[in-house]
């Protein structure tokens, strides 16, 4: 099978059987670190649905809730901007049953609509917020031999007892790209997230018809910036440590690195104005962190 079949495989496993949070998990993700990321996401959200003239209804999407966390930090922290909270419908795209029943606990007072993807959403003005869901969505690997391609495939050994990777026997033509094949880049892989693009050009759609914004918060490169144009990213966190992608297949998070560049292209496609990528450094800062922190701190105990 191709790597992006295997990747939705485990998967959907993964996600569908646990919660994979915290340090009880294998991974932490912001929103788990500090009540801070929600917040300011939360002021983010409400500062722009003001300067889209207020709507009511807004729609307030979030793309892989996790626990809720985000998304409840981010609604609290906006409860004294006048009239957002009335307008405010909440809508989570999230396929785990599991995390399904942390979210709708976490957020009930909000009585949250559930969905498989975004095309059941509403048709109205959104406000989009997806914090590390991009790179949990699956990739093909194309490894450059002589000036061709050859998909990256997941195969058994020749003992037919573990998993392996292997090539496609026939080169392929990578869609939409450059091949970007150089005699001194053989046995370069090159990473192809379809699921992004797809994604990236139905925001892009639904925005300019319905107005809004979307934010994109995740881990990767830009090629205009002149990186990460070029080798693997695929990678299996459990329990906070690095583990063979092959190994016990579902019981670790498999991901890879964000191509930001074919993302923000999609969206443009789907008619879209893009802003970025920036930092999230510079973006948290922008909204005021250092602020928000001293708050907080004036009230903090040493623990």
């Amino acid at each position: 099978m191709s790597v992006a079949d295997y990747m939705a495989e485990v998967s959907a496993f993964y996600y569908g059987t646990r919660d994979p949070f915290g340090a009880a998990g294998d991974f932490i993700t912001a929103p788990e670190v500090s009540q801070i990321f929600g917040e300011l996401i939360g002021a983010w959200c409400a500062d722009y649905w003001q300067r889209m003239g207020a709507p009511d209804p807004v729609l307030l999407v979030e793309l892989g809730p996790g626990r809720g966390t985000l998304m409840a930090d981010a609604l609290r922290a906006t409860r004294a901007v006048p009239g957002f909270a009335k307008a405010v419908r909440l809508h989570l795209i999230e396929q785990s049953p599991v995390l399904r029943r942390m979210q709708q606990e976490k957020l009930a007072d909000y009585a949250p609509a559930f969905h498989d993807d975004i095309a059941t959403l509403p048709q109205e003005p959104m406000l989009l917020v997806a914090n590390e869901f991009l790179d949990a969505l699956p990739i093909h690997q194309y490894e450059q031999h002589g000036l061709g391609w050859y998909e990256r495939l997941v195969g058994l050994d020749e003992r037919g007892e573990n998993l392996t990777f292997c090539l496609a026997p026939q080169s392929t033509l990578l869609d939409g790209v450059p091949s970007g094949a150089r005699w001194e880049n053989e046995g370069k892989i090159r990473e192809a997230c379809p699921a992004a693009e797809k994604l990236g050009e139905e925001l892009g759609i639904r925005l300019r018809r319905c107005g809004g914004a979307a934010l994109i918060i995740d881990y990767g490169y830009d090629w205009r910036l002149g990186r990460g144009a070029l080798g693997d990213t695929l990678q299996a966190l459990r329990r906070h440590q690095h583990v063979p992608v092959l190994e016990a297949p579902g019981t670790s998070d498999v991901t890879a690195h964000v191509d930001f560049s074919a993302f923000a292209h999609a969206g443009k496609y789907g008619n879209a104005a893009v802003h970025g990528p920036v930092t999230q450094r510079e973006f948290l800062l922008q909204l005021g962190l250092e602020a928000r922190k001293a708050k907080l701190l004036e009230r903090a105990t040493q623990a």
